[in-house]
C-alpha cells in the first residue's frame, strides 16, 4: 500500500470524526473514529498532496434514496493533486442508527475540480465561516476562492462540454464503498484559471496559509526559500496589508483566538539562524516569542492542540489587574512535526499583556479598508 501524504478531520460541529486519510496513489480513504473500517474511498488520478475539511457543516439536498428529497447535514473536503488539481468533495456521513433502519451508508460526492494551479498543491486553507478557501502550490502563487461563486448557479455549461468532470461508484471486494474520478464524464463543475477571486504572486512555494479566526476579511501566506516572507492580505479588496520578512522557509502559520497574535514555524533558515517557532503580535508585525532549536532540525508543520501539558494544573491566580488564567487552559498549544521525526507540543503563546500600539488597527492601518469592514480604531490586545 502507499504510503501516507496527508491527514485531515472533519469538523466538530459535525460530531462525526470522519478522517481522510491521502495517499502517494492517489487514494482518498474516509475513516470515521467510531467505525471499525473506512467507509469511503476515493481514486484520484494524480497523487495526494494535502486535504482539508470545512470547518463546518453544510446543509445540501440528501442523495439518501430520492436525491434531492430532503436537506441533509454534509461535511466538505478539499482534495489538492501532485498535478496541481483541487477537487471539492460533498460527503454525507450517515449514523449509526440510520444505517441499521436503512442500511444506507451516506454519500461521497464530487462536487468540483479546480485547475488554476500548474503544479502541486502544497497548502489548503478555510476561512472560519467556511465562505472562503485559499489555495497554495508550488508555481508560487496563493489563490483565494469564494466557495458561492465555485458552487453557485452554472454558468455558460453546456452538455457538450468535454472539461467536464464525472465520477462513478462502486463496492470493492472488501464490501468498501469506492469512488473513481473520470475526466470527461459527468456533470461535475470544472473551475478554470481566471475563477479565483485573487491571485497573489509570491517568492515560491506556498504551504502556509491561515484565515484570522476574528477578522474574516483577514488572512495570512507563507513563502518557501527563495521567498522567506509571511503576508497579510485583505480578502474583501486583495490588497497587501503588511508584509514580514523572517529569513527562512514558513511551514505553518496559526493565528491566535484570544489575542492579536500569529504564529510561524520555520524550516530552511536564509541566512542561517537557530529559530523554528516565532509568535508576531498583529498588525505592529512585531516578533513577540522566538523558540530556538538545537541542531539542524527544521520544523516541518504545526497545528493548533486544545489542550497542554499543564492544562490539568493550569488554575485561575489572583495577581496585579485581578484575576490571571493560563493562555495554555484557554486557547491549548501547537504541535510540531519536525525533521528529526519527532512531535513536539510547544506552549508559544506569551503570558506577557502587550498593548497594540496606537494608530494602527486589524488590517494594517488602512482608514478605508477598515471602514469598509466597519471596524472601530481599537488598541485592546485581548479579542473580545
Amino acid at each position: 500500500m502507499a504510503y501516507l501524504t496527508s491527514l485531515s478531520f472533519s469538523s466538530v460541529e459535525g460530531e462525526h470524526a470522519i478522517l481522510a486519510i491521502g495517499r502517494a496513489d492517489g487514494q482518498i480513504a474516509l475513516w470515521s473514529l467510531f467505525d471499525e473500517e473506512p467507509r469511503f474511498e476515493a481514486q484520484q488520478p494524480s497523487p495526494v498532496a494535502c486535504l482539508a475539511w470545512k470547518p463546518i457543516v453544510t446543509s445540501r439536498l440528501s442523495e439518501r434514496e430520492s436525491p434531492g428529497s430532503n436537506l441533509a447535514r454534509t461535511e466538505e473536503l478539499l482534495v489538492g493533486d501532485e498535478s496541481g488539481n483541487i477537487y471539492y468533495y460533498s460527503v454525507e456521513w450517515s449514523d449509526a442508527r440510520e444505517r441499521a433502519k436503512t442500511s444506507w451508508h451516506g454519500s461521497m460526492s464530487l462536487l468540483a475540480r479546480i485547475s488554476v494551479h500548474t503544479q502541486q498543491i502544497c497548502g489548503l486553507a478555510w476561512s472560519t465561516d467556511g465562505a472562503l478557501f485559499a489555495t497554495g502550490g508550488n508555481d508560487n502563487v496563493c489563490c483565494l476562492f469564494e466557495v458561492a461563486d465555485i458552487l453557485g448557479p452554472r454558468r455558460n455549461i453546456d452538455d457538450s462540454l468535454q472539461n467536464v468532470v464525472g465520477e462513478e461508484e462502486f463496492i470493492g471486494d472488501d464490501g468498501v464503498r469506492r469512488h473513481r474520478i473520470i475526466p470527461g464524464r459527468g456533470r461535475t463543475r470544472a473551475i478554470e484559471a481566471g475563477r479565483e477571486k485573487y491571485r497573489w504572486s509570491h517568492g515560491a512555494a506556498v504551504k502556509a496559509i491561515a484565515f484570522c479566526p476574528w477578522q474574516k476579511s483577514l488572512v495570512a501566506s507563507g513563502g518557501g526559500s527563495n521567498d522567506r516572507c509571511i503576508h497579510f492580505y485583505h480578502t474583501t479588496s486583495g490588497a497587501c496589508l503588511a508584509t514580514i520578512n523572517v529569513a527562512a522557509q514558513v511551514t505553518s502559520l496559526l493565528w491566535s483566538t484570544s489575542r492579536r497574535e500569529i504564529a510561524a514555524t520555520f524550516g530552511y533558515a536564509q541566512p542561517d539562524h537557530p529559530y523554528r517557532i516565532a509568535v508576531f503580535s498583529w498588525p505592529d508585525c512585531r516578533q513577540v516569542v522566538a523558540i530556538p532549536w538545537l541542531g539542524e532540525m527544521r520544523a516541518l508543520y504545526a497545528i493548533a492542540y486544545p489542550g497542554g501539558p499543564n492544562q490539568t494544573n493550569a488554575k485561575a491566580s489572583r495577581g496585579e489587574g485581578g484575576t490571571w488564567t493560563s493562555r495554555t487552559a484557554e486557547e491549548g498549544c501547537i504541535v510540531v512535526a519536525g525533521s528529526d521525526e519527532s512531535v513536539k507540543f510547544h506552549e508559544v503563546w506569551s503570558e506577557s499583556k502587550r498593548g497594540t500600539p496606537s494608530g494602527k488597527g486589524l488590517l494594517g492601518g488602512s482608514d478605508i479598508l477598515e471602514g469598509l469592514e466597519g471596524i472601530e480604531n481599537d488598541s485592546a490586545e485581548t479579542i473580545r
